[in-house]
């Protein structure tokens, strides 16, 4: 197996809310053929968080892999530990550190745990079938040992100087994170008044989490519909698509209406905020987002993660 590099460049939601800096996001692919692609996505919508990986800096000590009694002939999944919180399905977005080796011998091939955190988005194909199919279920904070069989793996194909013809596979996996991909039918319908521009960022919890909130270093995962202060029209939304995420620190390649937008929030909460022009774009506006200059951006967020 090889890890390929792919870089993402049409994120246009990314683009609209993020700084330049953030829209180049190299991403390590586990794919079953091991050969570099580049996405460019033109949707409005359809690039939020699929397979855009945020930077993910969780430390996690690389565990030892015990090897099972018997080469797998079946996928076999085993929770090691068992996480918390809703249970990954296809078309969610799972953020993944790794080691693999191959089961018959023990040897490594591969891990990620000094590196960057993997996002997997389930149902996509970009990853070997006996992970596509033994990541279903899994919950943040959960550990699983996959022993996959060579036809879910790589088959009779050679994957680098480890994995030889035939080879089954042994994989732990932490669960960093599970994003839900939402419907955009459970948009909220959310209704905003015309109104002035403001001085000082203005928010109004709409449901109150339960879960933590935000601190630096984490990533945030949202879900997002941005209107015009003035006028009161929404002019884009997430919903339906991955969540956006991006890295929760002062400083960052998020404009600071957004951070300050978040901070305090808890997750499985709404909130809506006036974000005044300044703290936005430089004050700029949005064309992409069809935002004028000196207009404030009213925003309803959900945050789904921290991670």
């Amino acid at each position: 197996m090889t890890i390929s590099a792919a870089t993402v460049t049409g994120n246009v939601i990314g683009m609209r809310f993020l700084r330049p800096a953030a829209l180049a996001i190299v991403i390590p692919l586990l794919a079953a053929c091991g050969d570099a692609s580049t996405s460019t996505n033109t949707s409005v919508v359809s690039s939020v968080g699929g397979t855009d990986a945020p930077t993910v800096t969780t430390v996690l000590p690389k565990p030892t892999v015990s090897l099972p009694a018997q080469l797998p002939t079946t996928l076999v999944s085993t929770d090691l530990t068992v996480g918390t919180g809703p249970a990954a399905a296809v078309g969610d977005t799972v953020v993944v550190r790794y080691v693999g080796v191959r089961s018959a011998t023990g040897q490594e091939f591969d891990n990620n745990y000094d590196g960057q955190a993997f996002s997997v988005l389930l149902g996509a194909g970009k990853v070997i079938p006996g992970w596509e199919q033994g990541l279903v279920g899994v919950q943040q904070g959960g550990r699983r040992q996959l022993d996959i069989p060579a036809e879910l793996a790589y088959g009779n194909n050679p994957q680098g100087p480890v994995i030889q013809a035939g080879d089954a596979l042994t994989f732990v996996i932490d669960v960093i994170a599970v994003l839900p991909t939402s419907k955009a039918t459970d948009e909220p319908q959310i209704t905003v008044a015309a109104g002035q521009n403001i001085d000082v960022l203005q928010s109004t919890e709409l449901v109150v989490g339960t879960g933590p909130t935000p601190k630096n270093g984490q990533t945030v995962a949202i879900q997002l519909i941005a209107y015009r202060a003035d006028t009161g029209e929404q002019l884009d939304s997430t919903w339906g698509t991955p969540p956006l995420v991006f890295a929760f620190a002062e400083e960052t390649n998020v404009d600071s209406g957004l951070i300050a937008a978040v901070k305090g929030m808890h997750v499985g909460g709404r909130r809506q905020a006036q974000i005044p022009f300044i703290l936005m774009f430089s004050g700029q506006g949005s064309s992409g987002l069809g935002l004028p200059p000196s207009i404030d951006l009213v925003v309803v967020i959900d945050l789904v993660a921290l991670y």
